[in-house]
């Protein structure tokens, strides 16, 4: 199988355009772009309505099911990908209502999505990017206050761990002996 060769640039416009290389393996990235490389996925482009409308405008760059068509193994660094429209805020908490048999009302309109191509790069580490927030817990425990804008990319951004989850390597109740660790005993 081929290795996807991502595009190396400043940012995912350029790296749709004018990339500085291509690379498969950080190593190769930070040596075509000469200084440190950091791998992202960013939204580039306009937003479309509908899905159908995006596979017409970026036809030969992503998946697209109902023709059966697809880039090349190595060319596969772009995808589609559904967002909220205008950056809309999650909405606000309903409370519950108790009335005519039924504890929560009806659940409102679903917000407007659109659909935007994603483009993972390797991007070139001096450059310029968005606001990037810290991590929950770390800006939570840290003695500086946070500005409301910071919180607000904390809200809007998923959840990342302190640190990298390690396999499972024996069940709850199994033990390792100590002379003999290469062996995993059931503990009852």
């Amino acid at each position: 199988m081929t290795a996807i060769l991502y595009p190396v640039a400043v940012n995912a416009e350029l790296a749709l355009s004018r990339p500085a290389g291509r690379a498969a393996r950080q190593s190769d990235a930070r040596r075509r772009a000469g200084e440190a490389v950091v791998f992202c996925s960013d939204p580039v482009g306009p937003a479309f309505a509908t899905r159908e409308v995006a596979l017409d405008a970026y036809r030969g760059r992503v998946d697209d099911e109902r023709t059966g068509a697809v880039p090349e193994a190595q060319d596969r660094y772009c995808r589609l990908v559904q967002q909220v429209a205008g950056g809309a805020r999650r909405a606000n908490p309903i409370a519950p209502t108790n009335a005519d048999g039924h504890r929560w009302p009806e659940p409102g309109k679903p917000p407007r999505t659109v659909w935007r191509l994603s483009v993972s790069y390797w991007r070139i580490g001096t450059a310029e990017r968005p606001l990037e927030a810290p991590q929950a817990r770390a800006a939570r425990k840290s003695k500086a206050a946070v500005d409301p804008e910071t919180l607000r990319a904390i809200a809007d951004t998923p959840l990342r761990p302190t640190k990298p989850q390690q396999p499972l390597d024996i069940g709850l109740f199994e033990i390792r002996p100590p002379d003999a660790p290469h062996i995993v005993m059931p503990d009852e």
